[in-house]
């Protein structure tokens, strides 16, 4: 199985997903959402795999959607269309993106996300679809686009966080490190750096020894608690979202601004807090 984005490898009962662009801090491109999929199905159609651990080669887990690429260029007008813009269209398009990070959740077979450096925007959307999450002190994980250009499509900071945290982080826009992270419950466990692959293979080997039945059971009875507090629901909202900031007033400013002063400027006046325009 070739991969672009990625890179997929069996060892013993534990499958590994490196999401694999360092140079660009594995930000998000065209082809990763539906090849972690296909890794995700190869892992869990694998019978000598009981356990899968997702993490990210380089500085970094993933630093989110390119949007040096898509708020500068995007000239199929992909992301942003031109007015009048079709919803159901945008909606189509990242709904799968969606349902590919999605497919983490849905794993039959249980995930442990590795963090380090970031996990921020899309990526941190990567991240919390993941059963546990063991993440480096140091490591930053936040959602910025919430301040302009964005929704969280997976919804998972409300179902990790409840109301209030995770309002604190979508209505600020900020980043936390990975001792935060872990006080306010976002992950399972944050640790030096020189300890988190240590941490990360202790933990799957431990789960490695439980039959493939048993992780799967003890997995879905969790998941379906979730189903029932309306999860589908609340995504969908939250991916209908994300394509109206796109096209609000302010998301065109961003993505304008971007294209004539490059996304790294839009992004500096974003988030200084000043007005936008």
């Amino acid at each position: 199985m070739r991969f672009t984005a990625l890179k997929y490898s069996i060892a013993g009962r534990i499958a590994r997903i490196t999401l694999n662009r360092p140079a660009r801090l594995n930000a998000i491109d065209d082809k990763m959402p539906r090849e972690i999929r296909r890794a995700i199905e190869a892992a869990n159609a694998d019978d000598r795999v009981h356990v899968i651990v997702l993490s990210g080669a380089g500085r970094a887990f993933c630093a989110g959607y390119d949007l040096k690429k898509y708020a500068e260029g995007d000239r199929r007008n992909r992301w942003t269309q031109d007015m009048p813009w079709d919803p159901m269209k945008d909606y189509r398009g990242m709904k799968a993106n969606t349902d590919d990070f999605f497919s983490i959740w849905r794993s039959y077979k249980p995930v442990i996300c590795k963090v380090h450096g970031y996990a921020v925007a899309g990526g941190s959307d990567i991240a919390l679809c993941a059963d546990i999450i063991l993440m480096e002190e140091d490591a930053r994980i936040g959602y910025m686009p919430a301040r302009v250009w964005g929704c969280p499509t997976t919804a998972m900071w409300v179902y990790r966080l409840g109301a209030e945290k995770a309002k604190r982080m979508l209505l600020t826009g900020d980043t936390v490190d990975g001792r935060t992270a872990e006080k306010m419950g976002l992950v399972y466990k944050a640790v030096p750096k020189k300890d988190l692959d240590k941490e990360v293979e202790a933990l799957a080997k431990r789960m490695a020894g439980v039959p493939r039945n048993q992780l799967m059971m003890q997995k879905l009875m969790i998941n379906q608690a979730y189903d029932n507090m309306g999860l589908a629901g609340t995504q969908m909202i939250a991916t209908l979202f994300d394509g109206i900031t796109r096209h609000t007033p302010e998301g065109a400013w961003f993505k304008n601004y971007a294209e004539e002063h490059g996304f790294h400027e839009a992004v500096k006046w974003r988030d200084s807090g000043k007005a936008i325009p």
